[in-house]
């Protein structure tokens, strides 16, 4: 009987275990929808999920990053909706020293043949 885990379940838990480490927030879990905050780790557990980022208090805008990608600019102080995610992804705001807030999300359901 084998008793390691398997490859995929390993790869599939590792953000969540590195996350819990890295962040000083919430952890937040839902379906659908997903409101995060600087330094929360969510888990969505719908894909796409559709992602609602409180913003940080201050004057004038933030920019949010993506793992690869830009997110977009949003006001200080606003719960921003920036997106539908397909996939997991670390969210940061540039230019500042506020901890990243890390997204997990299911891999779609595909044909698994």
């Amino acid at each position: 009987m084998n008793t390691l885990p398997a490859p995929l379940t390993v790869l599939a838990v590792l953000p969540l275990l590195l996350a819990g480490c890295a962040t000083t927030g919430n952890v937040i879990s839902d379906w659908g929808e997903i409101t995060l905050a600087p330094g929360d780790t969510g888990v969505c557990h719908s894909n796409p999920c559709r992602v609602f980022f409180q913003m940080p208090p201050g004057t004038g805008t933030y920019t949010l990053r993506g793992r690869a990608f830009p997110i977009g600019e949003y006001p200080a102080g606003n719960t921003a909706m920036i997106g539908s995610f397909f996939e997991s992804s670390v969210i940061e705001i540039v230019g500042t020293d506020l901890p990243k807030t890390y997204l997990t999300v299911p891999e779609s359901g595909g044909d698994a043949r």
